[in-house]
C-alpha cells in the first residue's frame, strides 16, 4: 500500500522537529510551564516521540496508530504554546499575534493527523 506524499510530508515535520529538540535543547525547555517537574526530560520524551511516531507514520501499518498518537502529542504540549503567550521568557521575543495563531495552528495540526486514523 502506497502511502500520501503529504503523509510523508507530515512525518518530515515531526522527525525534523523532533532532531530539532536535541539539536537546541534549550528553547524547548524554556517553552515549558514551571508547574512541569523535569522539563530537560520533557524535552527528551517529546523530542523523541515526534521523531518516533514521525517514523511510525512512515510505515503502512503503523500510520494510523502514529497519527493517533501525534493528535495526543499535540494535547499533550498545549499548555506550552498558551505557557509562551503568558510568559515573555517562554515567548522568547516572539510577536503576541504570531503565539496567538500558534493556538487555532494545533487544532489544523490535530485534524491534519485525523484525517490519517
Amino acid at each position: 500500500m502506497q502511502l500520501p506524499w503529504h503523509l510523508y510530508l507530515m512525518a518530515s515535520l515531526y522527525i525534523l522537529a523532533g532532531l530539532n529538540h536535541f539539536r537546541v535543547p534549550r528553547i524547548y525547555t524554556r517553552m515549558i510551564p514551571h508547574y512541569l517537574p523535569a522539563p530537560k526530560a520533557l524535552n527528551i520524551i517529546s523530542g523523541l516521540a515526534e521523531i518516533v511516531l514521525g517514523i511510525l507514520l512512515c510505515i503502512p501499518e503503523t500510520s494510523a496508530y502514529a497519527a493517533w498518537g501525534i493528535i495526543a502529542l499535540l494535547i499533550a504540549i498545549f499548555p506550552a504554546n498558551v505557557y509562551m503567550l503568558q510568559d515573555k521568557k517562554a515567548g522568547m521575543g516572539v510577536p503576541k499575534w504570531i503565539l496567538l495563531l500558534r493556538l487555532p495552528l494545533q487544532l489544523v495540526l490535530i485534524w491534519w493527523a485525523w484525517l490519517y486514523t
